[in-house]
């Protein structure tokens, strides 16, 4: 039994040991040589794991540390008898932590000393949009919720959502929290597109610490507000320009909280006990999921210096891949 589990994964070597053979690599050290004769793979999101990686090979388990499963093909999956497992929710309070203090570096910029009639949209409304959610609410923000697939499953018997041409009319922020999906009732690829930007009549600040390619960073280029961006398309090939224009911007990021990178791992071992019938240990983590229960503006924005790594990708753009891999995880904001 050999297990491949990219070696930025945190938290993790030594506890699968006992159970099979592990090889840690880089991740442009996980090819189809390497992965031909693995079981299983656990990966985060710079591995695309389709037929060109997997044809030929033995994997029959794929977990990705990571709360999407765009890189992941799972068509070919589902047709080759591959389970595949993510981390849903895994790193949600840490993406919030990210938001709010892009939020409040922009106000700090513009001297907006206050919540008090600023509305905040959000789009998707998952594990991350709820935590985001939930403190705009306690901080002040009036708050517009759009999520097309909630809508549809759920109604708006308890969560009220707004259209989406709705928040374009009357938000000064809005956040993306979606799954980059192209296909389906709702493909979110370029969702911000020109048409989008276009129909912006009071919006100031656009935040993007979802997936880049949900946003088109072309048309983005040309609009005439703030942008705080994690994601970026191409990466880590970005735009300089892009990243000249944006007043927040680290190289994909936010949601590397140590506590977050603590629950990926988690989540991969108990999907692995789940699918061998194994018993690893599973670590404890202190830091709760859904994240802080009480916050302020003030205390989220002294928990991490968002600045400092937004002066280190506009100083060094070409390191963007290893300011990524060899980020130093920050703690979560416990209020």
């Amino acid at each position: 039994m050999t297990i491949i589990v990219d070696s930025h994964i945190p938290n993790i070597q030594g506890l699968i040991e006992p159970y099979a053979q592990v090889e840690y690599l880089e991740p442009g050290d996980i090819t189809p040589d390497a992965v031909k004769d693995a079981d299983a793979l656990i990966v985060r999101t710079r591995t695309r794991c389709d037929a060109n990686l997997l044809d030929g090979s033995r994997v029959r388990f794929i977990g990705s540390a990571t709360i999407g499963t765009d890189h992941i093909d799972l068509d070919y999956c589902a047709a080759h008898g591959i389970t595949v497992r993510n981390a849903p929710g895994c790193n949600a309070p840490a993406v919030a932590q990210w938001v709010f203090c892009a939020i409040a570096a922009w106000m700090d910029a513009c001297n907006i000393t206050s919540a008090d009639g600023l509305t905040l949209g959000i789009v998707g409304v998952g594990h991350i949009g709820s935590i985001v959610a939930r403190w705009a609410r306690q901080l002040g923000f009036d708050v517009l919720l759009n999520d097309p697939p909630r809508e549809d499953k759920e109604g708006s018997a308890v969560v009220t959502f707004s259209p989406l041409d709705e928040l374009q009319r009357r938000c000064d922020i809005i956040t993306f929290h979606t799954p980059l999906t192209r296909d389906g009732a709702w493909p979110t690829w370029h969702l911000c597109d020109q048409a989008f930007l276009d129909g912006l009549t009071h919006c100031r600040l656009l935040i993007d610490a979802a997936r880049g390619a949900i946003v088109d960073n072309a048309a983005l280029l040309g609009w005439h507000g703030d942008v705080a961006l994690d994601c970026w398309e191409n990466e880590p090939h970005i735009s300089r320009d892009l990243l000249d224009k944006a007043i927040v911007a680290t190289p994909h990021i936010a949601g590397y909280s140590r506590e977050g990178k603590q629950r990926g791992t988690a989540m991969m071992l108990e999907a692995l006990n789940a699918f061998y019938g194994w018993d690893i240990p599973i670590p404890e983590i202190a830091a709760p999921a859904i994240g802080a229960e009480d916050v302020t503006l003030a205390g989220i924005a002294a928990s991490y210096d968002i600045l400092a790594d937004t002066a280190a990708l506009k100083s060094s753009p070409a390191t963007f891949e290893s300011q990524r891999n060899h980020y130093p995880h920050r703690p979560e904001y416990l209020g």
